[in-house]
């Protein structure tokens, strides 16, 4: 079959990533075992990004491919499915074998052979900053890296749709107001606190998108001032408070099998209308909460939005044009509860964006930050 025309976005991207890995390399400490995955070059990187995007536009047995790609050579991992006869990276035969990779944590690992890159097995274990591509869905790609083995988190370089291409900005975290989900999801905290507390809201935001539902979640700290703004009585109040999930959050040496399955629970009552609440200790108060204008508090006429990508510029808009009533609600709720510190809503959209308000002291308004480029 004759092979597809090449990728723009992929030759367009190549020089930036392999910069991007370059400085990183540069810059971060290698792993416990001192490990630090093949650095590729700009070839490279153009190659298995082209791969995975015509892979990804086509279908086995109706089937949308899902699949990683990580580049390194056998020898870099300690898990690995081997076969007898590397592949060629090819999109016929990644869509073919898509469906034995699609399960999460199984990576297709790529390297150079004699003649050219070939796919040499799968393997669940990678060593820092290695280079992988993901299959997110038709079009959709994401480029993205391992920070860390023990904290066992991805940070996202760069996403391309269609001819789209996003580089996300790792300087975002730099920002006024910075809220520690999007530090976290940029890679500019430590492992210790990916860990921690702020592993659980990326996690929450994470499952919450999947649903592909839509919905809010409100997170507000100790005291009843959030009630004001709320229509009472919450048609599913929690009582006493479900403190699972924030439990499972302080037990860090637990298995964290339980920790995403109890995540998972709370970001599905998000799917009902109406908002979660949560407390900043991760209790949940209740779900399907409909928010109201705080008594005596200005209608929200403007927010500032920001997305941390390469040449992406904050702006000034009327929040009903993020995405209707949720987000409109969100950022209302933001607005009349500014002087709570730790208060915020996460809302996620059924076309997969997902956006954090928060309270901004250096804007003196509410920040609705865009992180959709972050979670996938």
């Amino acid at each position: 079959m004759e092979r597809e025309a090449a990728y723009p976005a992929a030759r367009i991207v190549s020089p930036k990533v392999h910069a991007y890995f370059t400085r990183q390399r540069a810059e971060i400490r290698v792993d416990g075992n001192g490990r630090m995955a093949t650095l590729p070059d700009t070839a490279t990187i153009q190659a298995i990004v082209d791969a995975a995007f015509w892979a990804s536009l086509r279908r086995e047995e109706g089937f949308i491919p899902k699949i990683s790609l990580a580049f390194l050579a056998p020898e870099e991992t300690g898990s690995t499915l081997l076969f007898e006869r590397p592949l060629p990276l090819e999109p016929g035969i990644l869509t073919k074998v898509a469906p034995a990779v699609e399960r999460p944590g199984i990576h297709l690992g790529v390297s150079h052979g004699p003649d050219g890159l070939r796919v040499w097995g799968t393997t669940r274990a990678i060593p820092s900053l290695c280079f992988v591509v993901e299959v997110a869905a038709p079009g959709l790609i994401v480029i993205k890296h391992h920070s860390s083995d023990t904290a066992g988190k991805f940070v996202n370089v760069a996403v391309l749709e269609g001819d789209q291409v996003k580089i996300v900005d790792q300087r975002a975290s730099a920002i006024p107001d910075c809220p520690a989900l999007l530090s976290a999801l940029l890679g500019s905290d430590s492992p210790a606190a990916w860990v921690h507390s702020v592993n659980v809201l990326v996690q929450l935001a994470v499952s919450m998108r999947a649903h592909g539902r839509g919905g809010s979640l409100l997170v507000v700290p100790a005291g009843d001032a959030w009630r004001e703004s709320i229509v009472s009585p919450i048609p599913f109040a929690v009582s006493p408070p479900f403190a699972d999930l924030a439990v499972l959050a302080r037990a860090v040496d637990d298995d964290p099998s339980a920790l995403i399955r109890t995540v998972d629970a709370v970001a599905g009552l998000t799917a009902v209308d109406g908002a979660v609440v949560l407390t900043d200790q991760y209790e949940v108060l209740g779900f399907g909460a409909k928010i109201t204008r705080r008594k005596g508090r200005q209608l929200v006429e403007q927010v500032i939005v920001t997305e941390p990508i390469e040449g992406g510029e904050a702006t000034l808009v009327s929040p009903d044009k993020l995405g209707g009533t949720r987000h409109l609600s969100a950022a209302q709720f933001v607005q009349d509860q500014q002087g709570d510190e730790g208060c915020a809503a996460l809302v996620a959209s059924q076309d997969g964006r997902f956006t954090v308000f928060e309270w901004s002291p250096c804007e003196n308004m509410v920040h609705a930050h865009r992180i959709e480029a972050l979670l996938l």
